[in-house]
């Protein structure tokens, strides 16, 4: 079970690296679509700072052992914010539509933006449920 926390692990380290590192090699891009969020402007710029910098905190936390559990949660927690979020966008609950999604991700439409993180939420917390299935079976 172990191996497939580890597989699960590789799959989200890949994902936060790849969204992590766009945001901050496009930068002003990346900035400026926080910006144009319907969200006050200094939270907005935080989150331009932040969201980048949990990402990648977040595929550190997945590649040790030792940190994975709360790897997994993060990404739990990260993932359903984010898929939230493009939920609300795609029913129309935003005036506009401002996102800030990284490199592929972007030819998506938001049905399929919306299944595809909800895939990666499945794979936490698979991972975190096989992490913890590794350590009781042994």
């Amino acid at each position: 079970m172990k191996e497939l926390s580890k597989i699960s692990a590789t799959v989200l380290i890949l994902l936060w690296i790849y969204t992590g590192l766009d945001k901050l090699l496009r930068w002003e891009d990346s900035r400026s679509a926080f910006l144009n969020q319907t969200l006050p402007e200094k939270l907005a710029e935080l989150l331009a700072y932040a969201v980048p910098t949990a990402e990648l905190l977040i595929a550190l936390l997945l590649f040790f052992s030792v940190s994975r559990w709360w790897g997994y949660l993060s990404s739990i927690v990260l993932l359903t914010v984010f898929t939230t979020y493009v939920g609300l966008i795609w029913v129309g609950a935003f005036p506009r539509v401002p996102c800030n999604c990284a490199g592929i991700i972007n030819s998506l439409g938001w049905a399929e933006h919306f299944f595809l993180n909800m895939g990666f939420i499945v794979i936490g917390v698979w991972g975190l449920y096989s992490l913890k299935w590794g350590e009781v079976g042994g």
